[in-house]
């Protein structure tokens, strides 16, 4: 019999929960990704200018990249803290961040107001939306995990990883907008700023969504353990990361490996494809910011689906569909993209982001399962965030170098094939965890860290 602790919480109250995170995460993620598509787009000209226009791309996707060199960071900070304070209040510090930076970049000043201050600046802020990113997945997804019930976790968890299609949706829609309604001086002269501006709104939405949400049941069990054990004399963790990287470090390298072929896949498909579609396929910017736009609807669509998928038939077993599926994919992905055709290029990126979903989606769960509840933030983040400097932070850039040297999209095909045959063997090395009840992990004394290590 469960707890009244770790008790399934009533439809209606998950349901909210799952809506408090789902919203935060879209706010976050269309954050992140408008400056991901406004670099592809714009900021070679506003920022970088002077250069060759591939130069001044790859100058673009460089600070980019910074962005994701700060994650790690962000997972560090977020984590120690969300195990020790809880999942909610992290959650509101990494929105207003997260928020703040992106209107920020709204009233920057470009390159010919400032000269090289504006570059700078933009880096900056762009290191304040990776901070927070970094803290924001681990808990969104987490904070559903706890709440929701073994039986569907892997359903209810993905809910908050549609925030990204979701982030995607919003951000390539009010560009694609702004670009048909505009002309293109407008466009480079002030329309940019208004999608960077728009953040402001959605994050006092954001916000009032998720101060409405209770904290993890199962959280403030395992806070209510330790502060007994304290009490009466037992030894408490008292440091996340440590314990992680103690009982759980085979976890993290398996969280990291997964990683790497769902992150690189992602950046390619998305950001690096609207660099692309326009330089080398001959397609005009609406027509590739159109395709990402459908496909991402799709991919918002598949994502519960893959996640109740993995709820009857495992976490690996999905994973490994889109890791191999995505690696199959890539050279007929682009020999769709070179015909030159916006249904080529449609179908191109649908299919990629919907084997993409088979990943991301039972992520969440997989992760979340891995580790005990005091140091499951840090866990999480950890193995989620790390990686992305290797993988999602350098793959627009990579990709670009790669068609810059070569001209050809063979060796960016081969990237990220190379990716999803890491990501195979992370997961054919990973234990089954769709079984697990993070209310029997949710000891953080570590023989129980040590027999889920």
């Amino acid at each position: 019999m469960s707890s009244p602790a770790t008790a399934p919480p009533a439809p209606s109250s998950l349901k909210r929960i799952v809506a408090a995170s789902l919203i935060g995460t879209t706010i976050e993620w269309y954050d992140f990704f408008l400056y991901g598509s406004a670099a592809a787009l714009v900021f070679n000209q506003l920022f970088f200018p002077g250069s060759d226009p591939l130069v001044g791309t790859l100058l673009s996707f460089l600070t980019y990249a910074v962005g994701f060199a700060a994650r790690p960071l962000g997972a560090l900070v977020f984590g120690h803290y969300g195990d020790r304070l809880g999942r909610k209040k992290l959650l509101v510090v990494s929105l207003l961040l997260m928020g703040g930076a992106t209107f920020a970049i709204g009233l920057l000043p470009t390159h010919a107001t400032i000269g090289t201050a504006a570059p700078v600046l933009l880096t900056v802020l762009r290191l304040v939306q990776g901070f927070a990113l970094g803290g924001e997945w681990g808990g969104a997804v987490l904070l559903v995990s706890e709440h929701g019930d073994a039986r569907r976790r892997g359903f209810w968890a993905s809910w908050p990883q549609t925030g990204a299609p979701a982030g995607q949706l919003l951000a390539t829609g009010v560009l694609a907008a702004l670009t048909a309604l505009l002309p293109e001086p407008a466009f480079v002269a002030w329309g940019w700023r208004v999608p960077f501006l728009l953040s402001g709104v959605l994050v006092v939405v954001g916000l009032w969504i998720r101060m409405s949400v209770d904290e993890s049941p199962v959280f403030k069990a395992a806070l209510a353990r330790a502060e007994a054990r304290r009490l009466d004399g037992g030894q408490v963790e008292r440091m996340p990361l440590v314990a992680v990287m103690r009982h759980h470090w085979r976890d993290v390298l398996v969280a990291m490996g997964a990683r790497m072929a769902e992150n690189i896949s992602y950046y390619v498909i998305t950001a690096f494809i609207l660099v692309y579609a326009t330089t080398t396929a001959g397609l005009s910017r609406q027509t590739a910011l159109n395709a990402v736009l459908v496909a991402s609807a799709v991919h918002f669509a598949v994502i519960p689906a893959w996640g109740a998928l993995s709820d009857r038939l495992g976490r690996r077993p999905v994973y490994l569909i889109g890791a191999v599926g995505v690696g199959v994919w890539m050279f007929p992905f682009f020999a769709l993209i070179d015909g030159g055709s916006f249904g080529g290029l449609l179908l191109a990126v649908t299919v990629g982001l919907v084997l993409h979903g088979a990943m991301y989606a039972p992520q969440a769960a997989f992760f979340s399962e891995m580790f005990a509840t005091r140091m499951r933030y840090s866990g999480a983040s950890i193995g989620a965030q790390f990686s992305s400097v290797a993988a999602g932070a350098p793959a627009p850039l990579v990709a670009t170098a790669l068609l810059a040297e070569h001209g050809t999209s063979t060796p960016i095909a081969l990237y990220v094939i190379a990716a999803a045959l890491l990501t195979v063997v992370a997961i054919l090395c990973a234990r089954e965890t769709r079984s697990r009840d993070l209310a029997d992990t949710a000891d953080d004394e570590p023989a129980a860290a040590a027999r889920l290590g």
